[in-house]
């Protein structure tokens, strides 16, 4: 079978130790690193110069994109995306890693490498999301602005990706469930294996609930009920089901088309 072929390729060791429940506890996790970087960005206003094409002389592209440029450039040397976790906004052209490199281990099948959906994510924070939680204007906050969209980017895209785990889990756990839809090409059947609505409400339901703890003003000695969100926590419960789960599964779909390669 195609599957035991691929699976002597993987690392079992330590794949066998990766359960669903062990991939939950990575995406709760993330959240956290979520919440926290929306409420880094929404410090600073829109500061809409920082989007500005040929805002930076001698570069083709917006502030935002020559840092992101650049930081992934300075991360590509030191290793940072020989993690199957993360990926690059800008993967063509990258440097070569020149620290020694971890081996990590093989959970995912080798196709894996070629599932980057950051142009979708990119366009989604840009243009839906941050108009939802900056408040308009312009404090000159430029660098650190960009510097604050990355943080977000990066965070959302490691969880989306993560969707890879998922799939890889899934499968295993059940692979005479996915193997006819994946051998029949079956989009929309895989999507109806991997989507389970009350397990998404209740991820939408934590993801405000942390909000409101997280990003609440605190104060002593004050009984004013009425209470101020750094973030407003429907927005992040807005974030996860029109988005985050959406696109999650959409990295799970293609991943599973290609674990029987």
């Amino acid at each position: 079978m195609v599957e035991a072929e691929v699976s002597l390729d993987l690392d079992d060791s330590v794949s066998s130790g990766m359960t669903l429940d062990t991939v939950r506890d990575a995406l709760i996790r993330q959240e956290d690193t979520i919440i926290f970087s929306l409420i880094e960005r929404a410090k600073f206003p829109l500061n809409s110069p920082a989007y500005n094409q040929s805002w930076v002389p001698g570069f083709s592209g917006s502030l935002v994109e020559f840092i992101v440029k650049q930081t992934e450039n300075l991360q590509a040397k030191v290793g940072r995306y020989e993690n199957p976790e993360e990926h690059p906004f800008f993967p063509n052209d990258l440097p070569e890693t020149v620290v020694p490199l971890f081996e990590y281990p093989k959970v995912l099948h080798p196709a894996s490498a070629s599932i980057n959906i950051n142009k979708d994510i990119w366009d989604m924070y840009f243009n839906q999301l941050l108009p939802l939680f900056v408040a308009p204007g312009d404090d000159g906050n430029y660098a650190s602005t960009a510097a604050s969209d990355l943080q977000c980017l990066q965070a959302l895209s490691r969880r989306i990706h993560y969707g890879k785990f998922v799939a890889e889990v899934k499968f295993r756990d059940a692979p005479q469930d996915y193997e006819p839809a994946i051998r029949a090409k079956d989009k929309e059947g895989l999507m109806k294996l991997l989507t389970f609505e009350k397990v998404e409400e209740m991820v939408k339901k934590r993801v405000e609930k942390k909000a409101m703890v997280f990003g609440q003003e605190v104060t002593l000695g004050n009984t004013d009920t009425n209470v101020k969100y750094k973030v407003d926590p429907s927005v992040v419960s807005r974030l996860y089901g029109d988005w985050m789960i959406p696109l999650t599964k959409d990295v799970e779909v293609e991943y599973l088309l290609r674990r029987l390669d």
